[in-house]
């Protein structure tokens, strides 16, 4: 284990964990976005128009058609009433589901689309802006059970004993995804969570150890930002997953990708998929050391994907 991954802890702090609609650091990633694809209007000025466009046809619920007002109302309801709210409003809102664009705030008010990061930073966005404790895991295993490279996101509420998994992606709000990647007082974990009948969280499975939701925490925020980079690097035109490659494209993604790592050094996609584009940039000797620290890093938190070992394989 290469000793910076030693040497990292994180610690839980709810400051470093939430960013509500409002907050500087949901507007630093809009603005991310907007760095990529500027002259598009302004994120919470459209979403504040959308939602009362829609609510005059349609409010989910017959809550208010003013977002900030809706805001205010469900701030005393059930938690889990207002997670349904705001699953039924990004769903509604951004219709369109699009892996290549998606990931973009500016293509969310162009064009309706979503994609999983989007919607999650938006589900939490929401619930944290009613005073609700929200967050972000990555998924790495489905309800159905196929494992995937951290290939989802999902929104987590988070209550007093208990967490449940929003996810806009499904046809309901609470789906049982049997494997997620989350933090802790120890650095990143895979983790199996255990539900309740209800389709709470009421515990997670970490390396054969039980954990209770108040013992584990959502993904920071510089992880956060920093798999919005990874999915700029990865989606690049020509890039390392968009063939035909091309050397812009390849280009493409490994500045973001660099972006990225920069961001979170302890993202191990990050990392991972910055390995594969030198890689696939014919720069193998600068390739190695990424793979094999990003391979050091998916070993401290308890899994190494199919795809990662594989590639260790060959090297």
């Amino acid at each position: 284990m290469v000793p910076w991954v030693l040497a990292f802890v994180l610690i839980l702090s709810p400051t470093a964990l939430a960013f509500p609609l409002e907050s500087p650091a949901f507007q630093r990633l809009v603005k991310d976005s907007y760095d990529q694809v500027p002259g598009a209007p302004s994120f919470l000025d459209w979403l504040k128009s959308a939602y009362r466009k829609g609510s005059a046809s349609s409010s989910p619920g017959g809550y208010p058609g003013d977002l900030e007002e809706a805001l205010r109302h469900l701030s005393h309801r059930p938690p889990v009433e207002a997670a349904t709210w705001a699953f039924q409003v990004v769903k509604r809102l951004l219709p369109r589901f699009s892996l290549e664009e998606g990931y973009e705030f500016a293509y969310a008010t162009l064009k309706g689309e979503r994609q999983c990061l989007l919607q999650a930073t938006l589900v939490q966005g929401l619930l944290e802006s009613m005073g609700f404790s929200a967050g972000i895991y990555m998924v790495w295993k489905n309800p159905e059970g196929q494992e995937s490279n951290l290939g989802h996101a999902v929104a987590v509420l988070r209550l007093k004993g208990k967490d449940y998994l929003v996810d806009p992606s499904e046809p309901t709000p609470f789906p049982r995804h049997l494997g997620v990647f989350l933090n802790t007082k120890e650095g990143y974990r895979f983790a199996e969570p255990i539900y309740a009948r209800d389709g709470a969280i009421v515990a997670y499975r970490i390396h054969g150890r039980r954990w209770l939701p108040d013992e584990v925490g959502p993904l920071p925020y510089a992880f956060v930002r920093s798999q919005f980079y990874y999915y700029r690097g990865e989606q690049a035109r020509g890039g390392v997953l968009k063939p035909p490659r091309t050397p812009t494209g390849l280009a493409r993604s490994e500045a973001m990708l660099r972006k990225a790592v920069a961001l979170d050094p302890q993202n191990p996609l990050a990392r991972y998929l910055l390995g594969l584009t030198l890689a696939k940039e014919g720069r193998g000797m600068e390739a190695k050391p990424l793979l094999l620290e990003a391979h050091a890093l998916y070993r401290a938190y308890g899994h190494v994907p199919r795809s990662v070992a594989a590639i260790l394989k060959g090297l």
